[in-house]
């Protein structure tokens, strides 16, 4: 069993990560403080993986919805059909609701234990790789608008994270490697020795190594929890996460979230924030072809794409959260392990990156 300790104050929790900890009824059953549980998982993982926590919550009064598999459920719609369902359990203030899923189940389920009576607990069981090692820690919750990807959400943080990597068995190998751009993104935003286990490791890590698996989601995991615990709320060092997206949420938005999973438009993302970065002097061609082999080794894209208009994304990634008082922030690279905030940057060299990577 390995732990990260997420430390919030009051909101500290504890992340736990062991193979078939899904099987271990301790490690759910204790964080359900009253007699109510809301489980929220999706049409691919309830066949794998319902049963198992429903049997860990046996004598527990169990409500349960299940999404369809995708980006396109993490709406407002789809949240007012769970809140629906809460209501007719019906659901109260000591219940608890359990994400059961992948990335857009976490977000989709954070968001409304955040909302529902104005906040109930809520547990994060990841189930993808993405999920484990990025968005079920910290505490970002949200839904998508047509304009803009989780554009309507809130900090809410869980009670606990329970990570078990045997379910990244029954992954999806395209999903698997959508969860390892994330990985690769904390070795570039300021963990240079993770960077280059990865380049030694990669390889291990696609051929589902236990031993390497359990590193690489601990690390990731630390190297969020770390930051989290210094910035919340993204008020600073937190905004170092989202290297690769600004670029990659305009393309999953202009593509209305179709075609691109997650971590595809996050490593190209990257790819773009190197290229950038090496227009304005700070990047070197060896860094970035550095980043471009571990991506490609991770199966993820790294090349200029037809389909994408370089305009198209410009305006979309205006609308990005990190656009204040009407400058858009970057996040770019001085070297490997080097991230940095920026609006100071090179708007011609920002013109010529889309330009590049987005062929009409």
């Amino acid at each position: 069993m390995k732990t990260v300790h997420v430390g919030l104050g009051d909101r500290s929790y504890d992340i736990r990560i062991a193979p078939g900890i899904l099987d271990d009824r301790e490690q759910l059953r204790p964080w359900i403080g009253g007699q109510q549980v809301f489980i929220i998982t999706n049409e691919v993982v309830a066949p794998l993986y319902l049963e198992k926590i429903t049997n860990s919550l046996a004598g527990k009064t169990i409500g349960q919805m299940i999404l369809r598999d995708g980006e396109g459920v993490k709406t407002l719609r789809t949240a007012e059909e769970i809140f629906d369902r809460m209501i007719s359990v019906p659901l109260d203030r000591s219940g608890t609701v359990v994400a059961l899923g992948g990335g857009v189940v976490g977000d989709i389920a954070g968001f409304t234990a955040a909302c529902y009576q104005r906040g109930i607990p809520f547990i994060q069981i990841p189930t993808t790789l993405l999920s484990q090692v990025d968005s079920s820690v910290g505490g970002k919750t949200a839904v998508n608008h047509p304009r803009g990807k989780n554009m309507i959400g809130a900090f809410y943080q869980p009670q606990r994270v329970l990570i078990d990597a045997l379910t990244l068995s029954t992954l999806d190998p395209k999903q698997f490697s959508s969860g390892v751009a994330e990985v690769i993104k904390y070795g570039m935003i300021n963990d240079l020795p993770f960077f280059e286990w990865l380049e030694d490791n990669i390889d291990r890590v696609m051929d589902l190594n236990e031993e390497a698996l359990e590193h690489m989601i601990e690390q990731s995991c630390r190297n969020k929890a770390n930051i989290v615990a210094q910035d919340e709320k993204e008020a600073g060092i937190r905004a170092l996460l989202n290297l690769g997206h600004t670029f990659g949420h305009a393309i999953e938005t202009s593509t209305h979230y179709a075609g691109w999973l997650h971590g595809e438009a996050i490593a190209l993302g990257m790819m773009m924030a190197g290229f950038q970065s090496k227009l304005q002097g700070d990047f070197s061609d060896r860094e970035l072809a550095r980043l471009e082999s571990l991506l490609d080794r991770a199966r993820l894209p790294t090349q200029p794409c037809h389909g994408l208009s370089a305009q198209k994304l410009k305006e979309l990634m205006m609308l990005d959260k990190k656009v204040r008082d009407g400058k858009l922030r970057l996040v770019l690279l001085k070297g490997i392990g080097q991230a940095y905030v920026t609006d100071q940057y090179d708007g011609a060299a920002l013109d010529t990156t889309l330009e590049y990577f987005a062929l009409d």
